[in-house]
């Protein structure tokens, strides 16, 4: 899978890289154990869990940096979280919920053999050395998952590297959609088409958006040429879409570069069995 020289990746290794550790934060959001975790510390919703335990790495700032950093919630969403559900519970309580519930959640899904397999824990181990050699200048999220401690149990250690893994290359992708000159919401539109669903204000991250916010942002894609009249692709939205993705995959390669080629293999090799068990179950 790598090239032959270290610190150089192979055309779509930090896409493959994608594929593998994404189900592995997934479970933070698809499967219970995070949420009841949440839940038991006093978080009254699923999204004022969400949004204490994602942000709280950042330490107490105001809602507006949450939204800033976040990119793609709608104005106001963050408000409507932050900083409220820190006033009761504090922020690192949120974290360490998080992180117990999404390894139990992680745990449960793969079971005991591969859980506790040497294979898991060389997975961790090669994606911690990942993460923890990724540069954090201009990576705000990541930077916020780089303060908190890193678990020692193998699970844990997999669960929080992956998600530190996530962060940066979400930075990432920020940064490539703000280069576009796309909004979260917009991203959405793009991300909801190139999956396939139409119309694409039926999406389930924007289809609860006031009617006239949607359809001011299909105009806005519209007459930029990204859509159509009947709010599909252009040539020009699809190839949008396209170097958004193209650069994200660049953007997200440093924490790889630290691994050698050999490593690389390896870690594809023993996370492959983890991730299928994952997707076959639906990281829930």
């Amino acid at each position: 899978m790598a090239d032959s020289e270290p610190g150089v990746l192979a055309a779509g290794t930090t896409r493959r890289m994608f594929e593998l550790l994404e189900p592995i934060c997934l479970v933070t959001f698809f499967a219970d154990e995070c949420n009841e975790e949440l839940s038991a510390l006093g978080h009254r919703t699923y999204w004022d869990g969400y949004f204490a335990g994602r942000a709280a790495p950042l330490g107490r700032v105001p809602a507006q940096v949450v939204h800033a950093a976040f990119y793609n919630f709608a104005d106001g969403e963050a408000a409507r979280h932050i900083p409220s559900a820190w006033e009761t519970i504090p922020p690192e309580a949120s974290v360490a919920a998080r992180e117990r519930g999404s390894a139990a959640s992680l745990r449960r899904i793969i079971g005991d053999e591969l859980a506790d397999s040497p294979g898991l824990v060389r997975a961790a181990d090669l994606t911690t050395k990942a993460a923890m050699n990724a540069p954090t200048e201009g990576r705000v999220m990541f930077a916020g998952m780089r303060t908190v401690a890193v678990p020692s149990d193998p699970v844990a250690r997999l669960w929080h590297s992956a998600t530190m893994l996530r962060e940066h290359r979400g930075d990432g992708h920020i940064a490539a959609l703000v280069g576009a000159r796309i909004g979260g919401t917009e991203a959405h539109v793009l991300s909801a088409l190139a999956s396939g669903i139409y119309p694409p204000e039926s999406f389930g991250r924007i289809h609860h958006l006031p009617k006239e916010r949607l359809a001011a942002v299909m105009d806005g894609l519209r007459e930029r040429g990204l859509v159509d009249a009947d709010g599909r692709f252009t040539d020009a939205g699809r190839e949008t879409k396209q170097r958004i993705e193209a650069l994200t995959d660049e953007l997200a390669a440093p924490p790889f570069e630290a691994l050698s080629p050999a490593e690389l293999d390896e870690l594809t090799d023993e996370l492959e069995p983890i991730t299928a068990t994952l997707v076959t179950a639906g990281s829930k």
